[in-house]
């Protein structure tokens, strides 16, 4: 899809240079995906320790 953004060329400049990403589509679409990724790791976190997933551990590593 094309979409045309106003984004300062010294902060893709420095993001192409840091990721290595070789075009500013490649580069976009990477900061989307880590970010992305970024946020559903978040929300993961929010579930630590509120799910029983009905697990013995012990039973599982053969203690």
């Amino acid at each position: 899809m094309r979409t045309t953004l106003d984004i300062p060329e010294k902060l893709i400049m420095e993001a192409m240079r840091l990721t290595g990403a070789k075009t500013k589509s490649q580069l976009i679409k990477e900061a989307l995906e880590d970010q992305i990724a970024r946020i559903k790791r978040k929300r993961l976190l929010t579930f630590k320790g509120s799910i029983d997933l009905g697990i013995d551990l012990d039973k599982l590593r053969g203690r």
